[in-house]
């Protein structure tokens, strides 16, 4: 099938590739506090994806050594919760319209 070259990027390798859309969303990125400091109570932030279909998916986001890097791991899709917006000072939808 022929692509339009705006859709063609070359690898490392130098091979061309086709850039192929899976679908697309929102997204959440929240992390953990402390509720009696407010302060990270860890290095742990998760990230929620939601398509345009309504799936959700979950990641933790781990920093690695290397400075820049991080691991995405696959979490188990929780039911709906809500999060803390320090902007708002109150608590709100994960994904809110």
């Amino acid at each position: 099938m022929p692509y339009p070259e705006e859709v063609i990027t070359v690898s490392k390798k130098g091979k061309r590739e086709v850039r192929a859309l899976i679908d697309r969303g929102k997204y959440v990125r929240y992390e953990y506090l402390d509720p009696a400091t407010g302060k990270r109570s860890e290095n742990k932030v998760k990230l929620v994806l939601l398509s345009e279909n309504g799936k959700q998916e979950e990641y933790f986001v781990i920093p690695l050594k290397q400075e820049g890097r991080f691991l995405l791991l696959r979490a188990e899709t929780k039911p709906a919760r809500k999060l803390w917006d320090r902007e708002k000072a109150k608590a709100v939808e994960l994904f809110e319209e």
